[in-house]
Order: structure tokens, then sequence, then C-alpha cells
């Protein structure tokens, strides 16, 4: 029997090829337009899947990665979703290393997935749901461990060029063609550097014009220069005041943007109401920069951002009202 020309042979296939929609509702008082690219469309709800396939496939290719062999990388929730999706379907046990103040569905939907999950302490005066540098230190030291016991191969997110490549071999050709190439700003969070990095590559090599702004945590803007006063922010996935981030290629980077705590959580529960697009904290962080952008000289310009995940991954936590019983 011929295969159907549209028939994906695993999940892996769908990864990638996200919408790429207009949030006109937000902007309908402002004299400009923003367009979101819709990674939460991806098997694992976020655009970690897309590292997750490149890295592992570029570590198969090259031979770093033996057959069945263990693969372990430490995450706060995305990128093990994707991994334990890629390394499932390829068959290589995954082990995946988070600490224990991020959101518990991320760990719940990784151990559903098949991947063994480690969760890590947070430091003493940390809190659940705030995940700074220091509780990353001590998840990295948990991962070394357990690469090490194992022989595993490291999925080095935070290291290895697969990351870059993922985003700038797909995500940013992507948004290219679906917006027809007229792009005038791009502003991503930065986590480990690697969507902004490369859909910045791929936006400037198409246009030299566009013009990428780098977010950070108010308060956690250690990119930018500035001394760290809140490293217990609430935007996981990022913000966690390393200052070397080897992804990163600084001549792309245009700007910076700080967002506070709150214009996250309240652009990401406007997404909801306004867009239909049921999305997570750092979401709200793009689209709330990409809003600043707008006022400024980028006024009546075209402003593209990543939805990085699902808020499916955060109810759990306080980003979303409970109406239930008003």
């Amino acid at each position: 029997m011929t295969k159907p020309p549209d028939l994906s042979p695993s999940a892996i296939e769908a990864i990638g090829n996200t919408p790429l929609v207009e949030l006109s509702r937000l902007t309908r008082a402002m004299d400009g337009r923003i367009l979101a690219k819709l990674e939460f469309f991806n098997p694992g709800f976020s655009k970690k899947d897309r590292i997750a396939r490149q890295i592992i496939e570029d570590a198969q290719a090259s031979g770093e990665l033996l057959p069945g062999q263990t693969v372990v990388e430490l995450t706060s929730g995305n990128t093990g979703t994707g991994l334990a999706i890629v390394c499932g379907i390829k068959r290589h046990p995954f082990v995946a290393v988070m600490s224990k103040g991020n959101s518990v569905e991320r760990a719940r939907m990784m151990s559903a997935l098949g991947a063994e999950v480690v969760l890590v302490d947070q430091l003493p005066e940390s809190v659940p749901g705030q995940v700074s540098g220091g509780d990353l230190e001590l998840v990295e030291q948990r991962t070394r461990e357990i690469v090490a016991e194992r022989k595993a191969f490291r999925a080095d997110q935070f290291r290895l060029r697969g990351n870059f490549r993922a985003h700038y071999l797909n995500t940013g050709p992507e948004i290219i063609r679906q917006s027809g190439g007229d792009i005038d700003v791009f502003c991503d969070f930065a986590g480990t550097g690697g969507s902004f990095a490369g859909c910045a590559a791929a936006l400037k090599e198409h246009n030299s014009e566009t013009k990428c702004f780098l977010i950070e945590p108010e308060g956690a803007a250690i990119l930018s220069g500035e001394p760290v006063t809140y490293p217990n922010h609430r935007i996981q996935g990022g913000g966690y005041a390393i200052d070397d981030l080897p992804l990163l290629n600084r001549k792309f980077i245009d700007g910076y943007i700080k967002v506070s705590d709150e214009q996250a959580i309240v652009m990401a529960r406007r997404l909801a109401r306004e867009e239909g697009i049921f999305a997570g904290f750092s979401s709200g962080a793009n689209v709330a920069a990409a809003m600043e952008l707008l006022k400024t000289e980028f006024k009546g310009k075209i402003a593209v951002v990543l939805i990085c995940d699902s808020g499916l991954k955060y109810l759990s936590t306080d980003l979303w009202e409970n109406r239930a019983d008003r």
C-alpha cells in the first residue's frame, strides 16, 4: 500500500510549520501590527520540540549519540518534553533533570511520555515557581553527575549548535515565508538564547534592516549589563541571570527590553481572553515587549514574536485566575 502524501511516519515529522497569526485585537488601538508564531502547535506544546529534534538528529549523524544510548538534559520542562518525544520514538532512554520550582504539569507530562524525571530541590531561599540561577546551578550539578554515572549523551541545550540550527534552518525561514518577508522588528525572551539567535540570524540574513531585541526579566537583566536585584522572578523558562550564553551572537542584538512579572502575567491573560491564545509567562513577556516597541520608533511597523508554549503547562500556578466559583 502506498503511503498517502500527507501521512507523517511519526510525531517527530509533525514538529515545526506552526501557524503565524496576527494579534489584531490586542493592537486594535495601536498603530502597528504583531504577528505571533504559535509554537504550542508542536507535539510537546512548545518551541523546544524543534531543538530536541535537531540536537538528537545532529548527534546521531555525527556519531556522538550511539544507538540505544541514554540521553540526559536539564530542563525547565519544555526541552525535556521535546526530548522525551524524540528519544522515545528513536528508542533512546531519556533522563530529564528539573528543579522542583518548575510547574508540576511539566514533570507529569515528561513522565507520561516515558522520561525518567529527576527533581532537584531548590535553594532554601528560593520560592516554588521562581527558579533562580542558583537553583539552575544545582540542577546542572546533578545533570553532570547522571551523565557520568550512566555514560550518557548530554543534550546540552545551552551549548550545542543544534539549538541555534533548529531556529536558523526552520523557525526563522518559516516566519519569513508566512509573513511574506515584511518584518520590521523581532523580540524574544532570553532562555538559552537559541531561539533568539537562530531567528535573528535568519531574519537579518533575509533583511539586514530588521531589528532584533532580547527580552529579560525586570531585576534580572544581566545580559544588558544591569545588576541582578530580583533573581526569583516568575517568568519560567529563562532569565536565570546567566551572563554567558554561548549561542548568543551579540552582533544580532539591536537592543534589550525589560519586562516585569506583572506585565508578562497581564499580557498572557489578555492573549487568552482577547485572542484565544492560551500561552505561558514567557509568551506574555514577548507580546508585552512587542507592544512597548510599537510605541517607540517602531510605531506603525510589523513586529514578530514567538508564543513559546501552552498555558496548559501552568495550570498549577497562579498565572490563571480561578473564575469557576464567580
